[in-house]
């Protein structure tokens, strides 16, 4: 028998404030046109004034929990994805932690940009399958209209702020590729490609939180193919080719890239969870946010095999196998 980290439960909060693409021509050189053509984004969340990060992530947690039919108490431990903390420290997880009401186990974050998801689930599943923990709540979750320069049409337009969670428990498996559970795991990074995606300050360079800069073209050029061949990696690794995909739910940066990665990897765009039109680019709660609707939509079922694939800011890019 194997250990596999099998999902228990999912979860997902939004913003109550909706943001039209038509909201952006009243001080931008835009138009809900150009933005819907280059992105495939029509409306995103923002969080309300005073809303923290760590309020989303709450939202999500408890929501897997309910779905999981499970408490807090039933938790080992929390890892939340997130490049946009409420504070420097601690921890988005420990806010979490207190405001769920456990006093026991442990909680952290990982910071991989829009591949931090990815990061969690791999960071989760190697716990579970090591016997450090029996059950964990995966969280993404992030405020990134806090770090946007309004003024920048080619960025500004495309993010939005939500959260969504996972939990994940200890079950036994037979080994094979056939079994519920994360499958296999694959993690990338080139620091080279450093200036393609990043924020602009920092606690030990600016003492600010800066603003997010993107080169946009280049950074299409190399997602692409660093998803696709991510992808292929994580299926080999498992003895999975790509027609034994259900259903791929990748990072919903763009819609040209959903579209060209599934393209390279030979999957009709029926067999893709698309979500970026309504959300937009939710960074690391883009993935968390695109299963738990798939389930809520009734596209994703049990024992469906799932796809996930992301990239994001160092370059950090990598993709997870799982049976729902």
């Amino acid at each position: 028998m194997t250990l596999r980290a099998i999902v228990e439960g999912v979860g997902h909060y939004l913003p109550d404030r909706i943001v039209a693409n038509s909201e952006f021509e009243k001080t931008l050189d835009t138009s809900d046109e150009w933005i819907r053509t280059r992105s495939g984004i029509e409306r995103r969340h923002f969080a309300a004034e005073g809303q923290p990060t760590s309020d989303l992530a709450l939202r999500a947690a408890r929501a897997a929990l309910e779905n999981a039919g499970l408490r807090a108490d039933d938790i080992d431990g929390l890892i939340v994805a997130t490049s946009t903390p409420d504070l420097t420290f601690p921890s988005v997880a420990t806010m979490v932690q207190r405001d769920l009401g456990m006093t026991h186990g442990f909680g952290f974050d990982v910071q991989a940009v829009c591949a931090g998801y990815i990061y969690a689930l791999a960071t989760a599943n190697s716990m579970i399958l090591s016997g450090q923990a029996k059950r964990l709540l995966v969280i993404g979750a992030e405020t990134f209209s806090r770090i946007m320069d309004w003024s920048d049409r080619s960025t500004c337009v495309l993010f939005g702020d939500g959260a969504g969670a996972l939990v994940l428990g200890a079950h036994e498996g037979e080994g094979r590729n056939t079994d519920r559970g994360i499958l296999a795991t694959d993690l990338n990074s080139d620091g080279n490609y450093r200036d393609m995606l990043y924020v602009d300050g920092g606690v030990s360079t600016t003492g600010t939180s800066g603003k997010l800069r993107m080169q946009g073209n280049a950074l299409f050029r190399q997602a692409v193919d660093k998803l696709a061949g991510t992808a292929f990696a994580a299926m080999k690794k498992i003895g999975l080719k790509n027609e034994d995909i259900d259903w791929i739910v990748p990072h919903q940066a763009n819609i040209r890239i959903i579209q060209g990665t599934a393209k390279k990897m030979g999957i009709p765009m029926d067999h893709v969870i698309v979500t970026v039109q309504n959300h937009g680019n939710t960074s690391a709660a883009s993935i968390p946010l695109a299963l738990s609707v798939g389930v809520a939509e009734g596209k994703i079922k049990r024992g469906d095999l799932i796809l996930s694939e992301a990239i994001g800011g160092g370059l950090a890019w990598g993709s997870v196998v799982l049976r729902w």
